[in-house]
């Protein structure tokens, strides 16, 4: 039993294509939401309008602690099947819902759902690829989920134009639980067994043996590079629910129509994915720390030109920036995660980075609606641009790299 991308490359492939799944159910939310609250149930605040984030962010992060726990403990196939099951109720919610409530429940099954069926796969790439090609593996992991939540965002807009906001978009996502479901259940393999074959061979090291209590303290707060990376998944998680719940509404107040609104909102999560490829190789070759801190820089100017922007050009631009910083940031922190927590106690420090990282959606959709209530849409937008320069000066000057080349 041999680790690494090429030995294991078809199990490897089978997970990216149920990531993309996992990740187009996202998706399938992007562009429209924001849209019926306002035109729908005549929501108009923007605290109310980001609820549904705040739902979904907060699920998912708790799910995310648990899965890497129940990873260990049932296995990481059973993990992955479970979080399918939690997500059939979704499109029947969003498509069917007669008030926002209805909308905030799909939101909490779909973070669930996110939880288990994301975490674990990250989980089952980690262990298949081993220390040398961690960042790439991250790379084509998060590469695949979030092509596919732009490309699901660019569908669901063409189709919302084309016919209704609702029910037509969401028969997306019935097909998308369906193929993900049965590509888990009848060829994922299990992978814990790569795990356990690598702490055998790690045995003759000295390593901590730790409580979940001191694994939690320690990605948290006590070691400064696990927690450096903790704050920077948490604001850039933060960033994102801003950019998912105030973006459409930013363009739809420039006038612009649902396909050009679709577009704009794919546009960010596309360069994100595609972009993750390069920049989850380089980090293996350049190291992890310094992309951490210039992507959250790049993100940062990103927010700025939208948040000043009224020309589609400009916007374009910005959302590429967001991105292609996203891009720099996100492989990376996994990885970099992976370089640090010994395999006895990975998963759980991948499920609790993971807890805080998607906390973030919550924080960043109640922060962003309260400054957007009180202050209106463009200076929300700019102060979350604000708090992302600040979060990269953190890793900046309290983290250390934690690349180890190996000859």
């Amino acid at each position: 039993m041999k680790q690494g991308l090429k030995e294991n490359k078809y199990q490897f492939i089978l997970l990216v294509i149920v990531n993309a799944f996992v990740g187009a159910m996202v998706g399938l939310e992007r562009t429209l939401l924001p849209q019926i609250a306002e035109k729908e149930f005549n929501i108009l605040a923007k605290t109310a309008i980001l609820s549904f984030i705040v739902v979904f962010g907060l699920s998912k992060a708790l799910t995310n602690y648990f899965a890497g726990r129940f990873s260990d403990q049932y296995g990481r196939k059973f993990v992955l099947i479970v979080g399918w099951f939690f997500a059939i109720p979704v499109p029947f919610l969003l498509m069917s819902a007669n008030n926002w409530n209805w909308i905030i429940i799909a939101n909490l099954f779909l973070g669930i759902s996110q939880g288990l069926t994301w975490s674990t796969t990250v989980i089952m790439k980690i262990d298949l690829v081993g220390s040398k090609e961690r960042g790439l593996a991250m790379g084509f992991n998060e590469f695949a989920g979030y092509l596919a939540v732009a490309l699901s965002a660019l569908l669901t807009g063409y189709i919302a134009n084309q016919y209704n906001l609702r029910p037509e978009p969401f028969y997306l996502g019935i097909l998308y639980i369906i193929l993900g479901m049965l590509i888990s259940f009848f060829l994922v393999k299990e992978t814990k067994s790569f795990v356990d074959h690598e702490i055998v061979h790690l045995l003759i090291e000295n390593f901590e043996v730790l409580t979940q209590k001191e694994i939690f303290l320690k990605t948290t707060f006590k070691d400064k590079n696990l927690s450096s990376i903790t704050q920077a998944g948490l604001i850039n998680n933060l960033n994102d629910g801003m950019a998912w719940g105030l973006f459409p509404i930013l363009y739809s107040t420039i006038h612009f129509d649902l396909k050009t609104i679709g577009i704009l909102s794919a546009i960010y999560p596309a360069s994100w994915g595609i972009f993750q490829i390069f920049t989850g190789y380089a980090s293996d070759k350049i190291g992890r720390k310094w992309p951490i801190a210039f992507g959250m820089w790049i993100q940062s100017v990103g927010i700025i030109i939208i948040a000043m922007s009224s020309e589609l050009s400009f916007l374009l631009i910005g959302n590429l920036l967001l991105g292609f910083g996203t891009a720099m940031v996100y492989p990376t922190l996994l990885a970099a995660i992976g370089d640090i927590a010994h395999p006895s106690w990975r998963a759980s420090a991948v499920g609790i980075y993971r807890l805080w990282r998607d906390s973030g959606y919550a924080f960043g959709a109640i922060l962003a609606g309260l400054v957007a209530d009180l202050l209106g849409l463009r200076s929300a937008i700019s102060f979350v641009a604000l708090l992302t320069f600040l979060s990269g000066l953190v890793v900046c000057f309290r983290m250390k790299e934690t690349l180890i080349k190996k000859n």
